[in-house]
């Protein structure tokens, strides 16, 4: 099986063409298990199929690191992006890209060798009713509100950006021990669907600094749903301008939330870090019968 190692500000997938790589629903979870393991298998913080569509010119599909199913990622969907322009399966530098049913459209911007370096995603109206992050709370809105976690007490704010998020604003992110924290924040009796938590230090009018543990994966060196669900949490609360650099541990990402139009919008980063192949056999629950060439 053909696979590429891709990341977008450290936030690195595997990702592989359904197109011509065809594995079994039933066997997904167990290859994407084994692919995303970064001591026996090919190591990431999950694996994206890119598909074709007939919503959008591709579909991506992905998983987190433990098989399971995700909406959306942000800095995964610049690298789909990448991928299929930089290998030639299209040549528009306009894209629409569906995952879980949504469509986003792209800008794509390519270098002197005609590859692509950064992209640009419309990524939707934010959602910020607690029925449909969802988070369970009453309400239009949770803003700043308390949540117990670990024996202590946060405020936090929710978002959805095509996936649940939680961001909890602290004096400095350096010191957290998400190892400890992120795992109960993820499976709080608060969030039915489980929650990726971004914990934020705020630098500026127009800067922060955020470190995030995504849920069925753990922290990782970025997450782009979250930079953008970051970005409306520190406009809702008063502390930066509608237009956020988001400084994460794999680089930085540009965030701007166009509130007359209810978008927000995500620049950053893609790159390729290197291709391979893997035995079938190789795979645990991935069987010849069930993968090859079309």
């Amino acid at each position: 099986m053909k696979f590429t190692k891709m990341h977008g500000c450290g936030n690195d997938y595997i990702y592989i063409d359904g197109a011509a790589q065809l594995i079994s629903e039933a066997d997904k979870p167990g290859v994407v298990r084994f692919l995303s393991d970064r001591h026996f298998g090919v190591g990431g913080d999950g694996v994206i199929f890119i598909n074709p569509s007939d919503e959008a010119d591709f579909e991506m599909e992905m998983y987190n690191a433990d098989g399971s199913r995700s909406e959306m990622c942000g800095n995964g969907i610049r690298c789909v992006a990448k991928y299929v322009y930089d290998k030639g399966l299209t040549d528009q530098r306009q894209l629409s890209i569906v995952s879980a049913g949504a469509v986003k459209y792209l800008e794509l911007t390519v270098d002197q060798e005609n590859k692509v370096s950064e992209v640009k995603v419309n990524m939707g109206k934010p959602v910020l009713e607690p029925a449909s992050i969802p988070v369970a709370l009453s309400g239009e809105r949770a803003v700043d509100v308390p949540i117990r976690v670990g024996g202590g007490e946060y405020r936090m704010t929710c978002v959805s950006m095509g996936n649940p998020h939680a961001v909890v604003f602290v004096e400095n992110v350096g010191e957290m021990d998400l190892e400890q924290i992120g795992p109960l924040f993820e499976g709080h009796e608060l969030f039915p669907n489980r929650v990726n938590t971004e914990f934020v230090e705020i630098v500026d009018r127009r800067h922060v600094k955020m470190r995030v543990w995504e849920r069925g994966t753990g922290e990782t060196l970025a997450c782009g749903t979250g930079c953008c669900a970051t970005a409306v949490a520190c406009v809702l609360n008063g502390l930066t301008e509608d237009q956020v650099t988001v400084r994460v541990l794999g680089g930085e990402i540009r965030i701007t939330w166009d509130r007359e139009e209810n978008l927000v919008y995500m620049t950053g980063p893609a790159a390729t870090v290197f291709e391979g192949e893997i035995p079938i056999g190789a795979i645990p629950q991935a069987q010849p019968a069930v993968c090859g060439k079309r």
